[in-house]
């Protein structure tokens, strides 16, 4: 109210990005929303009833895919409010990923071979919260573990529940580390032979580093990636099947889903044409 911003912008699908979007929206200052349209239609998510909402009160949509421009048009929105500009995340990827590579020692300091490990994160609570999904998780990641080294970055909600459900010695059974910084985990990403997840991020920074991903999930948002061949969903039901995917080797399509590394610039040029023309699009 004192600033009284021109536009407020919101990234992503988090409970902050809800909360930037209804205080200007019913402060009648515009609203937009980077990454918008991604769905997994379970709303069971909270992260899926953030992304409608956002999408819904906001004035202008930067959508990362074709996909995301579907579904926010089947929704009803305007196809005006609508821009495929791309994906910010893979321009962060493109000018970390040479960053990482310059700066980031982690290879060296855990004694890992580029492409001789697996990487693995796990966070989300409908798998840490579950007692018998975290144990198929855990008891996969240990046997996998016999064959191939897995690197597990531990998440605190995850070591808690593992704990109080009786599973952290499970964790002693991998390489399991305190969680990473940025341009350490772009480098486990980069270097990884095969990436397990339920990260809706590192789903996509697996791909954008053509790394193939395992997601411990019922349904992902990046629908692309399962089409492409990159990403395959496997819902932690039981030990055997994660084995299986994260033991046999694969790779996917080559496409560009996600624009050309200059979404940002595209963005930029929507909120001020007056610096980059009347706004691009991918």
């Amino acid at each position: 109210m004192q600033e009284r911003p021109d536009w407020v912008l919101v990234y992503g699908d988090t409970d902050s990005t809800l909360a930037g979007a209804l205080a200007a929206a019913k402060l009648h200052i515009p609203v937009a929303h980077v990454e918008a349209g991604l769905r997994s239609f379970n709303r069971r998510m909270p992260k899926e009833i953030n992304r409608v909402l956002t999408d819904h009160v906001s004035d202008l949509l930067f959508a990362p895919t074709e996909v995301a421009v579907r579904n926010l048009l089947r929704e009803g929105i305007p196809s005006e409010k609508i821009h495929l500009v791309g994906d910010v995340m893979y321009d962060a990827a493109l000018y970390y990923g040479e960053k990482a590579e310059r700066e980031s020692q982690v290879l060296r300091r855990l004694g890992l071979v580029p492409k001789g490990y697996v990487l693995a994160t796990l966070h989300r609570a409908e798998n840490t919260d579950d007692p018998e999904r975290l144990r198929v998780v855990l008891q996969a990641l240990a046997q996998v573990n016999k064959e191939v080294p897995v690197v597990l970055p531990v998440h605190p909600r995850t070591r808690k529940r593992a704990e109080a459900f009786g599973l952290d010695h499970l964790l002693g059974e991998v390489l399991a580390i305190e969680p990473v910084g940025y341009l350490d985990m772009v480098m486990l990403e980069k270097n990884a032979r095969v990436i397990a997840t339920d990260s809706g991020g590192v789903q996509k920074e697996a791909f954008f580093h053509r790394v193939p991903c395992v997601t411990l999930r019922e349904e992902t948002e990046w629908v692309e990636l399962v089409e492409l061949g990159w990403n395959r969903l496997c819902p932690p039901r039981d030990p055997a099947s994660i084995v299986d995917y994260l033991l046999h080797d694969w790779t996917g399509g080559e496409a560009t889903p996600y624009g050309t590394g200059h979404a940002g610039s595209a963005i930029a040029a929507h909120l001020l044409p007056g610096l980059g023309g009347s706004g691009g699009e991918l």
